[in-house]
């Protein structure tokens, strides 16, 4: 079993906010995908980093979780190029981490 975790960001890079229909078509594909999501979006999750430059950067996020048993590589690259596009990010961060269910 996979746990498939989704950062999204809040604003885009010039600090206007995204439109909430955003990450309810993100909740309504995972959801019809993978039989149900976990969104994390009351209390945003901020992120920090350096860019190439060196300069500090932060982002508020939020994060979407999907359980799955089998890991298509292929449809989580395609979902995040979508995503990137959607949200405008350079980078987008979707990770994954082997579960077992107790």
């Amino acid at each position: 079993m996979h746990l498939v975790q989704v950062l999204l960001p809040l604003y885009d890079n010039n600090g206007q906010a995204f439109e909430q229909a955003a990450y309810l078509i993100v909740k309504t594909a995972f959801t019809k995908k993978f039989g149900g999501v976990t969104a994390y979006v009351r209390s945003p999750a901020e992120g920090a980093w350096h860019g190439p430059t060196g300069a500090a950067s932060h982002d508020e996020i939020v994060i979407f979780e999907v359980m799955t048993e089998r890991l298509d590589r292929r449809w989580w690259r395609k979902m995040r190029s979508e995503l990137a596009r959607t949200f405008r990010q350079e980078q987008l961060v979707i990770r994954t981490n082997p579960i077992e269910i107790l």
